[in-house]
């Protein structure tokens, strides 16, 4: 079995008086003072009824391509794609309107032909991947807090970026997909009545400096992009469209390789849904990835989370998953596939080098029931290989949640440190554990002169009860 890399936030651990949050990039020890850049793609722009025929907003001289309600590009210009470094972080920061109950939102990636100002969804030529999945929490816009941001680790995303072929072919949109309903809301939020905004969206990646070379080294395959939620199908056990077999839930997908790679990945994407009793959004079911053919699988997993807990503070509508009272990790695992509030995993199967010619790939949930034949299991999946390169072998490892509550900068020997909570107290700890620093005051910025080489871990207290924990490596 090949080895599986999710490049998204895991699970927490209770430390003190609020959860024990850890950066990835403490996870990763590649936190340094480097310099970094963001760049905004999206900034809360509004999406409206997924199921509304006119499309809202879409005299807005925003530079946004409203496709319809919940799906809108941007393009991408040279400048930004040439800023691109090695390491790409992609953040998406949802603010709920009037729409309280969980939906499914997702990035992607669109590659258009070269030079058209605008493009339709299902265009001639048009190709596109999925880069992260999320779902929306229930929320209630009046309560706090009022937003929630999904972060996903993307490096291998600036091969792309750079790759010169690529560039000449195609233009490159950024996507951002987001289906909903106001309906509920109408009846059950103060002051959504009649109205038909449901989130607003923000889409960011920061990444670091300096950028990375041009190179024409990429080979990138999009192999299945799931279907949106109205359209349904995609993988089941009761559509031919959507299963090798009527009775199995199993689909095997088909792509050619042009030329030999010495290192490739495939980037899987799967979410169970099925809402209705007994329904597989209910039940944790192993899932089976096979390739070319062998009886061997090249991934194994079973989706979900160690305990949805840390999510609750975002689902501030009273809900039918959360109730009213906190659950422990067995009754979690018992019953759900994702949180309300979470990240979908971005599987990485990692292949090694590959010949030229044609492949397979098969996923396989055999346990999957489907009662009344309602729900599926959405399905996105690229193919990426670099022809004499290879890809970071610990890119986007992380195994716990990294949320928004504190932001660090450097200058110099300065650290700055900003969030929505008040830093009430900082303290910063040597590896071995003794405490160096500890501050009450002036607790935006503190100074690391007199920290020889080395790394330290820095604890920011907030005045909601969280404890901020960031890695400062000093070089």
């Amino acid at each position: 079995m090949q080895k599986e890399i999710k490049t998204s936030h895991l699970s927490t651990k209770m430390k003190k008086i609020g959860y024990f949050h850890i950066g990835l990039a403490m996870f990763l020890g590649c936190m340094t003072a480097s310099a970094e850049q963001t760049m905004t793609f999206f900034d809360d722009v509004v999406f409206y009824d997924g199921y509304n025929e006119t499309i809202f907003g879409a005299d807005e001289n925003d530079g946004v391509l409203r496709h319809r309600n919940s799906l809108y590009a941007v393009k991408m210009t040279d400048e930004q794609l040439d800023a691109f470094g090695e390491t790409t972080e992609m953040n998406v920061t949802i603010r709920p309107l009037c729409d309280n109950y969980d939906r499914i939102g997702n990035i992607n990636l669109a590659f258009v032909p070269k030079g058209q100002d605008s493009y339709t969804i299902d265009g001639e030529g048009v190709e596109r991947i999925e880069l992260g999945r999320f779902i929306t929490p229930f929320m209630n816009y009046h309560k706090l807090p009022n937003r929630v941001q999904y972060s996903f680790q993307v490096d291998y995303l600036t091969h792309l970026f750079h790759d010169t072929a690529m560039r000449e072919k195609y233009d490159f949109w950024l996507e951002f997909e987001l289906f909903g309903m106001p309906y509920s809301a109408n009846t059950q939020i103060a002051g959504c009545a009649d109205r038909n905004d449901i989130f607003s969206g923000t889409l960011e990646f920061v990444t670091s400096e300096p950028a990375m070379a041009s190179n024409d080294d990429n080979v990138l395959i999009p192999i299945v992009m799931k279907k949106p939620e109205y359209q349904g199908n995609n993988l089941n056990n009761y559509n031919s469209a959507a299963t090798d077999e009527i009775g199995k839930t199993e689909k095997t997908f088909f792509f050619t390789l042009a030329s030999d790679v010495n290192d490739a990945q495939i980037v899987l994407i799967t979410s169970n849904h099925g809402a209705n009793a007994n329904g597989e959004e209910y039940n944790r079911r192993w899932h089976y990835v096979y390739m070319d053919g062998s009886e061997e699988p090249v991934l194994t997993y079973k989706p979900g989370r160690e305990s949805c807990e840390p999510f609750r503070k975002y689902n501030t509508q009273a809900n039918g998953i959360y109730g009213n009272l906190k659950m422990s990790d067995e009754e979690w695992q018992s019953f759900s596939n994702w949180c309300p509030g979470d990240v979908i995993d971005n599987r990485i199967i990692r292949l090694g080098a590959m010949k030229a010619g044609e492949h397979s790939v098969k996923i396989s949930v055999p346990e999957a029931v489907f009662p009344e034949q309602q729900g599926d299991i959405p399905v996105s999946m690229f193919f990426q290989g670099l022809k004499t390169g290879k890809f970071k072998e610990d890119a986007g490892i992380s195994s716990i949640v990294r949320e928004p509550f504190v932001k660090v900068s450097y200058s110099g020997d300065l650290i700055e440190l900003s969030s929505e909570q008040e830093i009430l107290e900082v303290e910063i700890y040597s590896i071995s554990g003794n405490c160096i620093y500890r501050s009450f005051d002036n607790c935006n910025v503190i100074s690391l002169t007199g920290m020889g080489k080395g790394i330290y871990l820095l604890n920011a207290y907030l005045d909601n009860d969280v404890i901020a924990t960031h890695k400062i490596v000093r070089n």
